[in-house]
């Protein structure tokens, strides 16, 4: 039935888009992404596309694409496990030999199966049945590398990675049984059972990311389904009147699944187009500009703050874990509003003078206590910058953090850098490999978290 076709799709293109908009700059969330909007796009041509044998071709592409990118997720999630997170955006994870199984992925698997794949697209049988059984072979090869790898940390890590596995293998079947054209249960059907495989698998990754940032996820993701639901409601409902009224005529289905992607669409991604209008709209503001961008991005991130940190119980690793992740977002207000640092009692005392303070007054606070702990770190050698043993972990947080340089970044070209900034970036991009960095950095958060640590005490918020 349509409107089974259309609760699958409009769920798919949801948690895609949402996955994307917490931060397409990282590889896990973006491959999951894409894999959930091209099962959405696989559930639309499924239902209006022509029923020609000719066009098997594509819809066996379509209901590979998913399978790709989620192999991507598996590899990556290998590669990033021995880091013990999802790591920094750029950043090294993994050891050498999960780095070259994503390497494998991106310059191997993908560019073959999508020669193969315009062979199929093209109407020949045979490559469609090897694309398939190259894929299912893979995804599931990723998976059980997944599930053999060490070292995923507490209970909430274990518990997202576990949810991950089962949907992963859930989803494997589900491909595989419409692959084979085994006709087991109608096809709608099985295409819409494909949408809880890739639910389950979309929420793991969305669990593991909130874990890794330290935020909670609950209360923002149901929010944004509840106002996703609404829309799609209230703009796919006319047309699906429509479909009641008149039939299913194809160009109201595609019409139903057209309302229900821009309704969604307008929802989950205005925070991006927001900024995009404010660029053209204020483009002689820019100080504007910036403090919009600063406030919607405090807004969006607090519904994704614990609201019981209880930091005085966390352990070390665990409280280092969130100091790292709290320097990550040094520049950055508007995402220094969901860390659960912000609760630390030396913010309370710097605050204890004013009448009121918010959410953007303790990240402020926050950033400047990261500050002053990463100047403490600077060796007193009256000296601005040193490539000495003490000075690695210095060097490490204040140039990557602070003055924000990214030596292994070949997109970000900085021309405003002084003197001792450009020097520190020739250092580093000629002499520290880009892992020695994440472990001077790791080490350098481990510092900083117990300093922001003794001020804990008995004190439990």
């Amino acid at each position: 039935m349509v409107w089974v076709s259309a609760v699958a799709f409009g769920v798919a293109w949801w948690l895609g888009l949402y996955l994307l908009v917490r931060d397409a700059r990282k590889p896990v969330l973006r491959r999951a992404g894409a894999g959930l909007l091209a099962y959405a796009v696989a559930v639309i041509v499924d239902r209006v596309g022509p029923g020609d044998a000719w066009f098997d071709g594509v819809r066996v592409v379509l209901v590979c694409l998913p399978a790709i990118a989620w192999t991507g997720v598996f590899v990556r999630l290998r590669a990033e496990s021995s880091t013990g997170g999802a790591g920094e955006t750029g950043g090294a994870g993994g050891d050498e030999r999960t780095t070259r199984a994503d390497q494998w992925w991106r310059w191997g698997l993908v560019p073959v199966c999508a020669v193969v794949a315009l062979l199929a697209a093209a109407g020949v049988k045979p490559a469609g049945y090897v694309l398939g059984a190259v894929v299912i072979l893979a995804l599931v090869g990723a998976m059980l590398a997944l599930g053999q790898q060490r070292g995923w940390g507490s209970g909430a890590r274990r518990s997202a990675t576990g949810l991950l596995i089962v949907g992963g293998l859930m989803f494997g079947l589900s491909a595989t049984l419409i692959l084979v054209g085994l006709n087991v249960v109608p096809r709608t059907a099985m295409l819409s059972a494909v949408a809880v495989d890739l639910v389950l698998l979309g929420v793991g990754i969305a669990a593991l990311d909130a874990f890794d940032e330290g935020e909670a996820l609950r209360a923002e993701m149901m929010r944004s389904l509840l106002v996703s639901v609404g829309t799609a409601a209230v703009f796919g409902g006319q047309a699906a009147i429509a479909i009641v009224l008149a039939g299913e005529r194809t160009a109201l289905v595609a019409l139903l699944f057209g309302a229900i992607a821009a309704a969604i669409a307008m929802q989950v991604l205005n925070g991006p187009l927001q900024a995009s209008v404010d660029r053209l709209a204020f483009a002689s503001a820019p100080e504007l500009r910036e403090a919009r961008t600063e406030l919607r991005t405090a807004v969006e991130a607090l519904p994704r703050k614990e609201t019981d940190t209880g930091l005085a119980t966390l352990g070390e690793d665990e409280f280092a874990r969130l100091t790292r992740r709290a320097l990550s977002h040094y520049s950055d207000l508007g995402k220094l509003v969901s860390s659960p640092l912000i609760d630390l009692p030396a913010i309370d005392v710097r605050l204890a003078g004013r009448e009121s303070a918010g959410p953007l007054d303790r990240a402020t606070e926050l950033k400047a206590l990261l500050g002053e702990s990463i100047s403490g770190l600077k060796p007193r050698t009256g000296e601005e910058f040193g490539t000495s043993e003490e000075w690695r972990h210095y060097n490490s947080v204040y140039f990557y953090y602070v003055a924000g340089i990214r030596p292994y970044s070949v997109r970000t070209k900085r021309t405003d850098l002084d003197p001792v900034s450009r020097k520190a970036l020739s250092w580093f991009a000629d002499q520290v490999p880009e892992r020695t960095l994440h472990n001077w950095q790791n080490a350098a958060a481990r510092i900083i978290a117990a300093q922001l640590r003794s001020g804990l005490g008995s004190v439990s918020r």
